[in-house]
Parts: structure tokens; C-alpha cells; sequence
């Protein structure tokens, strides 16, 4: 029996997510820097 989540818990998974996002883009971003500064 699944329960809705609360409003409280909505707003930690959105922010959960906005991190993970970020940490991904960072990421992403870092290794296009490194490839176009450094060469393949």
C-alpha cells in the first residue's frame, strides 16, 4: 500500500534532485573543459 508523499517530502526529493543535476552538469562541464584545453 503506497502512501502519497508529504509536501515536506516532496520538497527534499526535489532538492535531492536539483543536486544530483548539478553535480552531473559540473561534472559534464569539466570533462568538455578538460578535452577542449588539453586535447583528447
Amino acid at each position: 500500500m503506497a502512501t502519497t508523499p508529504t509536501d515536506a517530502q516532496r520538497k527534499a526529493n526535489r532538492r535531492l534532485a536539483w543536486a544530483l543535476a548539478s553535480a552531473a552538469l559540473v561534472f559534464g562541464l569539466g570533462f568538455i573543459a578538460k578535452i577542449v584545453l588539453l586535447g583528447r
